[in-house]
């Protein structure tokens, strides 16, 4: 699985990738981390609004930090 966290380097998206990984822990997960700041590439994903999350390529979550609670789900049904 690829997770790929869309944003500058913020630090609410340095938050969501703790999260993200943190999530993938829990559910026992092999992923990949791609962490995406080049604008260019962020907007050709659809996003207007930072962070963002993506699994395998597809937008999951938009312009907020989800807590591991939050992302798990949406990892386990990718």
């Amino acid at each position: 699985m690829k997770i790929q966290i869309l944003g500058t380097g913020c630090a609410k998206c340095k938050q969501l990738t703790e999260n993200a990984e943190a999530a993938a822990r829990e559910a026992g997960i092999s992923y990949e981390l791609e962490k995406v700041t080049d604008i260019a590439e962020i907007v050709k994903f659809g996003v207007m609004s930072t962070p963002a999350l993506a699994v395998d390529g597809k937008v999951k979550l938009v312009g907020k930090v989800a807590t591991p609670a939050e992302i798990k789900p949406l990892l386990v049904q990718a």
